[in-house]
């Protein structure tokens, strides 16, 4: 079976990228940027919230071994989808909850996911569902962020947290060099 793509935005990419780079099946994590207007937008243009592009991961994924259900209900367990344009202090659209989905496959799961997620959620949930746009590798120095920086202040306090809770969660589905 071929590999297939998934692109989520929930929050600080540091955060989903060094998630999903301990989930058994999926094979790259990149961090980057998508859902905007502005041609090559770098990370400071980003910051300021204009371009109207989201931080996101890319994930490459064997389908055979976590399927895109699973990597949703993952990404459902690790941010908030119920805080439009937020995930903790970090706050514009730049951080939106959003799902950009490659096929009809996809999309399909992606809204039975979200709608059992309503009734796991005391709030709305109010992940947006879209197709997948252009997509920019963000800069190298984004890139394994946390494994590179783990005691860095907002790794330690932020993603560390989000990588226990994920490894505490799915202790059955953490990738066999990562235990």
């Amino acid at each position: 079976m071929a590999m297939e793509i998934a692109t989520l935005g929930g929050g600080c990419f540091w955060c989903t990228e060094a998630v999903f780079q301990q989930l058994k099946g999926v094979q790259a994590v990149e961090s980057g940027y998508t859902g905007g207007h502005v041609e090559n937008p770098v990370y400071e243009q980003i910051c300021e919230g204009t371009t109207g592009h989201a931080e996101v991961v890319r994930l490459t994924f064997d389908p055979a071994v976590v399927s895109y259900r699973e990597i949703l209900e993952v990404f459902f367990t690790i941010h908030d989808p119920t805080t439009l344009n937020r995930q903790g202090n970090d706050v514009g659209t730049q951080y939106r909850s959003v799902i950009y989905f490659h096929s009809p496959e996809q999309q399909d799961t992606a809204k039975h996911v979200i709608s059992e997620m309503a009734n796991v959620w005391d709030a709305p949930i109010v992940t947006e569902l879209s197709p997948a746009e252009t997509y920019y590798k963000a800069e190298n120095y984004h890139q394994n962020y946390f494994r590179m920086n783990p005691m860095q202040g907002y790794c330690a306090f932020i993603v560390a947290p989000k990588v226990s809770k994920f490894r505490k969660t799915f202790s059955d589905k953490i990738r066999g060099d990562m235990i």
